[in-house]
């Protein structure tokens, strides 16, 4: 159908199109902070304040003269104006950049009945049909109208109902929820 210069184009393409929309969602603040994900932090004039960090699994950062800010739910420019705000005492007019090395943070999970369970980061908005086409589809076996997503609020588990044949029916497509970092498919 196409040549391989084709496919190889379409690709470029497809990719370009995935590195623009997440540089555009994070331009906008879009992109909550993880934890695993990396920032690079620096302080202009101040070699001695530039350095990578990783956003521990409470959700904190460490950074000289600041000690520990909150990074987890918050963007990019947050964690900027806070380290900024709190350097402030001892640098006058700090010009503080904070930017994301790398998005390690954001991840979801599918298990159970499908070709290929496992832990997938992503880097954009995914939702649970997406979630189930990286974990290569149902398998046979599968009971797809019973497909459970669970999601951590406040601390507390909650379970949400998937029908896999509703939405694969183009019915009751508002369950094809975008996933959050931390969610678990269950596929029975």
């Amino acid at each position: 159908m196409f040549s391989s210069q084709g496919k190889l184009l379409i690709s470029s393409l497809i990719g370009l199109c995935l590195v623009l929309l997440a540089s555009n969602t994070l331009a906008r603040g879009g992109y909550s902070l993880q934890p695993g994900d990396i920032l690079e932090v620096s302080v202009w004039k101040e070699p001695d304040l530039q350095r990578e960090v990783l956003v521990r699994p409470d959700g904190g950062i460490s950074f000289p003269l600041v000690g520990n800010v909150r990074a987890k739910n918050s963007s990019v420019q947050d964690v900027n104006k806070e380290i900024a705000s709190r350097l402030a005492k001892y640098i006058p007019d700090p010009v503080v950049t904070v930017s994301l090395k790398q998005m390690l943070g954001n991840r979801v999970y599918v298990v159970g009945k499908v070709l290929k369970p496992g832990e997938f980061l992503v880097n954009r908005n995914v939702d649970v049909m997406q979630a189930l086409s990286m974990a290569g589809g149902l398998n046979p076996f599968a009971a797809g109208n019973e497909i459970k997503i669970l999601r951590r609020v406040n601390g507390v588990q909650k379970s949400i109902p998937f029908r896999y044949e509703g939405v694969v029916e183009g019915k009751n497509l508002a369950q094809n929820i975008v996933l959050k970092p931390g969610d678990v498919v269950v596929v029975p």
